[in-house]
């Protein structure tokens, strides 16, 4: 998927995430190419999208290392692939939600 192709579907939405087997997490997918993601624990990760080759990558506050993922279009949704390592994870879009994540915010304490 290209990354206008990408920034035309999601932009706006938010999107669950399944792996097939149970829930892995959601994503905001706001203006400019920002990002928030959850693993719908309540804690959230801010962060920007951008375009590496055929790749769409994220990058996140909170995780040094660029999170880069093939994507899909399917006639289900979004299939996305992890690329940073063979084998890596599989994630199938689930459904968009109606509401905004709900973040709790950063976690405090030892």
């Amino acid at each position: 998927m290209s990354a206008g192709a990408f920034e035309a579907y999601v932009t706006g939405k938010t999107l669950s995430y399944s792996t097939g087997v149970g829930p892995f997490g959601a994503e905001d997918y706001l203006d400019g190419r920002r990002v928030r993601w959850s693993y719908l624990d309540g804690e959230c990760f801010e962060g920007i999208w951008y375009p590496m080759g055929d790749l769409i990558c994220f990058a996140y506050d909170e995780i040094p290392e660029p999170q880069c993922w093939s994507f899909f279009l399917t006639n289900d949704g979004l299939f996305a692939r992890f690329e940073n390592r063979p084998g890596g994870t599989e994630l199938y879009e689930k459904n968009e939600l109606m509401e905004p994540l709900q973040c709790l915010g950063p976690r405090i304490g030892v």
